[in-house]
């Protein structure tokens, strides 16, 4: 009695329960694996980036790169001033957001507010159609549409300009900073938005007042990703707003942004480990680091407005 019999063990062994814990175990080590394959990429990414960018910063001070307002590396005499960069990327960003955000909260208002059902089920998916819109589209709609029609309004505007390109960047945003801002409207506890009807408060000053509050760590998250969105667009600035670097703040001018440069360059035929071939990467960890502020101070003040039900 001391021994168990050999088919008992058996049958132990091949026990629905033994099943069960196998393959869950199976499954945790995929997903782990596909989490530190993602991690991995990551790192491998900055990698590369702080490689070759360490490379450049031998040759090139973090004074000049900083401070100097030309950038002409594959000239004669090359200039390596990130700050026209900087610009171009920091304008069309702004003008892009200027545009999404307060559209892209109004859409989600109305969706999560005032929309019934089956009319949010139809709008919603029709509206995230936008997010599939292959970008070079949306350039050559920004050429060819936008800038002839702002050009009616403004003759002189030239034809690459930060300011149509920026416009058509902020349609492209509105799905996803929408999209998310009412989901985050959508998880407001019912019994909040019950207790302002029941106060007297009308529909506008609850959506205003109660669910825009409540929901505002999940809309913040939003603009934040609506905004590295901006930062990271590539083709809609190669098209419209032009290729030539200049250190303006005027969106009704031409000027470069850190994406179409990088386009720009790649395109060339650069020898490996040249200068001109390392500034590709620097600007490439100039932007990984821009998106990296924007995402750390989007948590922090999401951590800070997080409301706890």
């Amino acid at each position: 009695m001391a021994n168990r019999p050999p088919a008992l063990e058996k049958a132990d062994y091949l026990s629905p329960k033994a099943i069960r814990t196998w393959r869950e175990r199976v499954i945790t080590g995929v997903l782990f694996l596909a989490a530190l394959t993602s991690v991995l990429t990551t790192i491998a990414i900055l990698f590369i980036l702080v490689e070759e960018s360490w490379q450049f910063f031998q040759k090139v001070s973090l004074w000049e790169f900083f401070t100097e307002t030309e950038w002409s590396p594959l000239f004669e005499d090359p200039k390596y001033g990130i700050m026209p960069l900087l610009s171009g990327t920091l304008v069309t960003t702004v003008v892009a957001l200027t545009i999404a955000i307060p559209l892209g909260t109004i859409v989600a208002i109305y969706l999560s507010e005032y929309a019934d059902a089956r009319l949010r089920e139809s709008v919603k998916p029709a509206l995230e159609l936008l997010a599939a819109i292959p970008t070079v589209v949306y350039g050559y709609f920004a050429l060819l549409f936008v800038t002839p029609a702002l050009q009616v309004i403004l003759p002189d505007l030239p034809g690459f300009n930060m300011l149509s390109a920026g416009l058509v960047m902020g349609l492209m945003i509105i799905p996803l900073v929408s999209s998310i801002s009412e989901d985050a409207m959508r998880a407001v506890p019912v019994s909040l938005k019950e207790g302002s009807y029941a106060m007297g408060a009308t529909r506008l000053q609850t959506a205003i007042k109660v669910v825009f509050p409540a929901a505002i760590s999940g809309i913040i998250a939003a603009y934040i990703l609506g905004a590295s969105r901006a930062v990271g667009e590539t083709m809609i600035v190669a098209i419209a707003s032009g290729l030539q670097p200049n250190l303006t703040f005027n969106p009704l001018d031409e000027a470069a942004t850190i994406t179409a440069y990088i386009v720009q360059v790649s395109l060339g035929d650069l020898p490996h480990g040249s200068i001109a071939y390392q500034t590709i990467f620097v600007a490439g960890l100039t932007l990984v680091l821009m998106t990296l502020a924007l995402n750390v101070v989007g948590h922090f003040l999401a951590k800070r407005y997080r409301e706890v039900y």
